[in-house]
């Protein structure tokens, strides 16, 4: 039996720009080890794994590496869910980039394939295990903004194709700003508040076209065949009420990312794109002041982008779950909260074609709150 205080190998399949991410940062975690990259291009595997120092394989041998426990799969979204079923056929664990799948039903079907042959699958994000995020749930939880009894949750930007040069499947079915960015926004809310009980949700389109900004195609018209306008309203069994909008027909607004209301004052939270970011608390009086931020491993920079200061620990997920395993406890990013997510993004999607409630039938238990103690225990 393998030692499991050891290293868990870790295989990559796909081997995109997001793959430089968990290359760089898998090393910062205990208990992982890069051991064999994959891509259906073999020249782009090969490449990855010369940056890297790491093994360019078929994806076949990548699932029938023996040295091999666990899969990262980074393929495109369409293919999420039939590439981490092969992982998990393949005997082995899998975690996902988001979206784990693109309908409830997929998830359905990879939860009862996973918990048949006893093996774990999680799936990102992980940002609302950072620093900040993390700070928020702990001031929810100590109660000093009092009962949260609503929220308002947006992302709302004009879309990528003014700087991705090939932005189609951005605006297919399975993508749009509701299952490519809200991922982000569902994560952080189940950490605020647990499951939620059901939506309701209208959906447009400002334009039936969108035309690529940048590259060698610019000036190309592209369809649009999913909402790119989604406001929603998410009731949580905790009872609050959440005002969720994912839209990629704004060119500019001055909404908050997080706005949590309480019986005792308001807290912003800022991007759950990311891990870092300025929290504020206002109390009943109504005066505003920056939270000061704790000393949380996950808040400390550790990359430059353009000029910005970022936290960013990637894999961290990951990592989290790689302990579950080797201790027996729950992962924070599990199928179960995925799954839910997922159930969460579609539902909305289903209320805005149907102009009906839906009732969400599936649930999940709110996450362990990763505090600075925890979090450091993941890192070497």
């Amino acid at each position: 039996m393998r030692d499991m205080m050891a290293n868990l190998g870790i295989g990559i399949i796909g081997c995109g720009n997001i793959s430089t991410t968990y290359l760089r940062l898998a090393p910062l975690f205990k208990g992982l080890e890069v051991r064999s990259v994959a891509d259906v291009n073999m020249d782009a595997a090969q490449a990855r794994a010369a940056e890297f120092g790491t093994q360019a394989q078929s994806v076949d041998d990548l699932l029938a590496n023996k040295a091999v426990d666990v899969v990262i799969n980074l393929t495109i979204p369409d293919a999420h869910y039939a590439v981490t079923k092969r992982i998990v056929d393949a005997g082995k664990h899998a975690y996902s980039e988001k979206p784990l799948v693109l309908t409830l039903e997929q998830g359905v079907t990879l939860r009862d394939l996973a918990k048949a042959k006893g093996l774990a699958v999680g799936c990102a994000p992980d940002t609302f295990l950072g620093g900040s995020h993390q700070q928020a749930r702990a001031i929810i939880d100590e109660g000093r903004i009092g009962t949260i009894t609503a929220a308002v949750a947006c992302v709302q930007n004009h879309g990528p194709e003014g700087w991705h040069p090939s932005p189609e499947f951005f605006f297919l079915p399975g993508a749009g700003p509701m299952l490519d960015l809200g991922p982000y926004y569902v994560a952080n809310l189940i950490n605020f508040f647990g499951p939620v009980k059901r939506v309701g949700a209208i959906t447009s389109s400002a334009t039936p076209t969108r035309t690529i900004g940048s590259g060698a195609r610019a000036g190309q018209e592209i369809p649009v065949k999913t909402p790119t306008n989604i406001h929603a309203l998410l009731e949580f069994h905790s009872g609050a009420m959440v005002n969720l909008t994912t839209s990629w027909d704004v060119w500019h607004h001055k909404r908050n990312h997080f706005e949590l209301y309480g019986t005792e004052g308001t807290l912003y939270v800022p991007d759950p794109n990311f891990f870092g970011g300025t929290l504020e608390l206002a109390g009943k009086d109504g005066s505003l002041t920056e939270v000061a931020p704790w000393d949380h491993p996950f808040g400390k920079v550790n990359q430059i982008d353009k000029g910005r200061e970022l936290a960013n620990y990637r894999t961290a997920g990951l990592a989290d779950m790689v302990a579950a395993l080797q201790g027996g406890h729950d992962a924070r990013c599990s199928l179960e909260r995925t799954l839910h997510g997922v159930d969460v993004m579609t539902a909305c999607l289903i209320s805005g074609e149907t102009g009906q409630f839906v009732t969400l039938t599936t649930t999940c238990t709110r996450p362990a709150a990763l505090g600075p103690d925890e979090a450091q225990a993941l890192l070497r």
